[in-house]
């Protein structure tokens, strides 16, 4: 995942054996200041931002940050007629909204990253302050007579500037500026509540935290090393356990024999934030579906799915339900096998798998059949060098140098920054932070969040980015290092390729750079570096026994590991699409007259596509996904199915998953670029072909079908 907040003008909206290669060794230390002065050579800027550390410090933010916009707009306003021009208009917005970008991703971060809880809320009150302001910049008159202005005199534009201009004009379309001012007004008002709520309910779920007390015997099959951890162990036979952080949700339900054990932590997950999310959501849904009808959309899902890949909801549904409907023999298949394995533990004949049972029956499988433990695994994941060897294979694909230097300010102890730079030239790049540990009050699931956007200056300089990765893995413990499953292996190297995605742009606007990309593409390059764990020549660069690095993982262990993903993918998909469906759902159908459907109709979904929830829960309250990527869900299959085929672009080089040429026509043609052109044609110029779907359908199991989906236009997949 990666985090940005959007705001209008700013976004509408990777066979040499391992023999050969050298082992990952620990970054080397450089120097900020000699990083910041050499990007002058290449006429580029690095900046890192000063970050507010006190609410007084919070609110001036704001306050300035929306003065300065204002300034930005009155003079765009008052353009007459014959001064208008590309830069005075078209492109005095973009780097309005890049400004505004600067403030509000700072801000974001400090939300979610903060120790100071005070300085958090004020973090939250600013972004709803600064979202109201900036959906009335949308509806200003004077900077939309300026821009019609513009587009009177028939500029003869360009590739980016074009797509700039042709953007700019359509996103005001979309806000509803050619509509007449009542509506108009209507429109913004509704908007400005919206942002609002939104808001809160994602502070909402970052706020919602639950312990849950154990005993002994409750926990039987949860690790003894992970019990051990500081914190967790909380009396004589006492353990506490918190529902709203991930790893600790993952060890219960993947491990504990208990049934009532599993079912308790899963139904307290499932009602985080219920009570005050669930009435902020139905009044979101009717919001967005009235906004969307008001501008002249079917719904909401037709309204955001416009501007992406899929184009609208219809192919967005169809593309889901095809899917589901291709898994239906392989997880039938798999909750039979399920089933029978708990009717042997249980020695019911009539036992029925529930939602709390699936994770916990996955793993046995893997143990039983597979003798594949994934928790003795970790041994073989120690998180620094798990990171070293990330790194090594980064730098090597993608021709990068990263060097570890000293964080001016850190918002935690443990924080790190790094500097990336082209190998060849030595070009500086950008920076990335890691705050990888979790913490009380901290964003608690993983992402990759955008700071410093890269941008072609009003100077002709080029602002190189900054992110960081805010992330929840298990932290150290004394005397034994953080151990990462290999799960979470995958997790660091997708969230690493969100990183890499904002750092190597060349793109000229902002709007275009980074991962700013269309919702339902922006995780498909990080969903392929996904395939590099599963590689053994990959894995044999870093992982090895923490307690004897000479021990590697058997390659049997891997093929047993690669049969066991095969063996579960059709309940883990299917638990994906009906995500994906419940937000389509929800976006389609839930108008002002059924609001209170809204976790009726989530639950009843989820239950139609995957395992029915725990009764009386409301998972959607703690579905973070449900706003930012709102009707977008689907997404992250599209993308997966983009994913796949981009993956055999590495698959079959010569170099296999350390291929330089291909690593470098990837950072060329996908990072580079970002949206500066339509991603169709970055996909097929880094692919060298059109695309298939073919891969996708074979890694998750679904034989083609006789049928074929409508297509939109420059439509990719077509089953036979």
């Amino acid at each position: 995942m990666r985090f940005n907040l959007l705001f209008p003008f700013v976004l509408a909206a990777i066979v040499v054996g391992c023999s050969s290669l050298p082992k990952p060794k620990p970054i080397p230390t450089g120097s900020l200041e000699k990083f910041q002065q050499h990007a002058a050579k290449f006429h580029e800027v690095v900046t890192l931002p000063i970050f507010e550390t006190t609410t007084n410090a919070v609110i001036a933010t704001a306050d300035r940050a929306i003065k300065d916009g204002n300034a930005a707009l009155d003079t765009i306003g008052g353009l007459h007629a014959n001064e208008v021009n590309f830069v005075n208009t078209v492109r005095a917005l973009d780097d309005m909204g890049y400004e505004l970008g600067l403030v509000c991703n700072r801000l974001s971060l400090i939300q979610q990253t903060s120790t100071n809880a005070d300085v958090r809320d004020a973090a939250t009150d600013a972004i709803k302050k600064i979202s109201d302001w900036m959906v009335g910049t949308d509806y200003r008159e004077d900077v939309y007579a300026a821009l019609k202005a513009y587009a009177a005199t028939s500029p003869q534009l360009e590739g980016e500037d074009q797509k700039l201009f042709d953007e700019t004009l359509r996103d005001y379309r979309r806000v509803g500026l050619d509509l007449p001012k009542a509506q108009r007004d209507e429109i913004e008002k509704l908007r400005k509540e919206l942002t609002a709520l939104e808001t809160d309910y994602e502070n909402n779920i970052t706020k919602a935290k639950q312990a849950l007390k154990f005993t002994k015997a409750e926990l039987a099959g949860v690790p003894e090393d992970f019990l051990a951890q500081k914190g967790i162990k909380t009396g004589d036979d006492e353990y506490t356990l918190m529902a709203n952080i991930t790893f600790h949700y993952v060890m219960v339900e993947d491990n504990a024999k208990s049934e009532a054990t599993r079912r308790k932590m899963i139904e307290t997950q499932c009602n985080l934030a219920r009570d005050v999310n669930i009435p902020l959501l139905q009044k979101i849904l009717v919001l967005r579906d009235s906004i969307a009808h008001k501008l002249g959309y079917a719904s909401y899902a037709d309204f955001a799915t416009e501007t992406r890949m899929v184009k609208n909801a219809a192919t967005a549904i169809a593309f889901e339900e095809k899917l589901k409907n291709g898994l239906q023999p392989k997880f039938a298949a798999e909750l039979e096998t399920f089933r029978q394995m708990k009717i042997k533990d249980t020695g019911d004949t009539s036992a029925k798998v529930f939602v709390w049972d699936w994770r916990y029956y996955a793993n046995e499988l893997k143990k039983t059949k597979y003798n594949v433990d994934a928790e003795q695994l970790r041994v073989y994941f120690p998180y620094e060098r798990v990171l070293e060897g990330m790194f090594a294979i980064y730098q090597r694909i993608f021709g990068l140098k990263f060097e570890r230097v000293a964080a001016p300010y850190k918002w935690v102890d443990d924080l790190q920054l790094y500097s990336v730079s082209d190998a060849k030239t030595g070009e500086p790049l950008g920076l990335f932070y890691l705050d990888m540990f979790p913490r009380d009050g901290k964003y608690n699931h993983f992402a990759q969040f955008g700071i410093v956007e890269g941008k072609r200056l009003p100077d002709g300089k080029y602002q190189r980015p900054v992110c960081s990765l805010v992330c929840n893995f298990p932290p150290p413990q004394p005397g034994k290092p953080s151990l990462m499953s290999h799960d979470e292996v995958e997790t660091v190297f997708h969230e690493f390729g969100h990183a890499m995605h904002t750092i190597l742009t060349r793109a000229k606007y902002a709007r275009f750079a980074g991962t700013s990309v269309p919702r339902d593409f922006v995780e498909a390059p990080s969903q392929m570096l996904e395939n590099w764990p599963w590689d053994k020549n990959v894995l044999d660069t870093f992982a090895a026994d923490y307690r004897d690095p000479k021990k590697k993982i058997p390659q049997d262990i891997l093929n047993q590991l690669k049969a066991s993903r095969f063996a579960t993918y059709g309940m883990f998909y299917r638990r994906q699409l009906s995500f994906g469906l419940m937000d389509l759902t929800l976006h389609t159908q839930i108008h002002a007259t059924n609001a209170d459907e809204t976790l009726p109709l989530s639950n009843k979904i989820l239950a139609e596509v995957s395992l029915t929830p725990p009764p009386d829960t409301a998972f959607v309250a703690y579905f973070g996904h449900i706003i930012g990527y709102g009707a977008g869900y689907y997404g992250y299959a599209w993308a997966d199915a983009i994913a796949a085929d981009m993956a055999t672009t590495f698959e079959n080089s010569p170099g296999g998953f350390f291929d330089k040429k291909v690593g470098m026509r990837m950072r060329n043609e996908i990072y580079a670029v970002g949206d500066s052109r339509d991603i169709n044609v970055s996909i097929e110029k880094f692919l060298g072909r059109p695309r298939s779907i073919e891969p996708f359908l074979k890694r998750i199991g679904i034989n083609q079908a006789a049928a074929t989906i409508t297509p939109p236009k420059r439509s990719w997949w077509r089953w036979f």
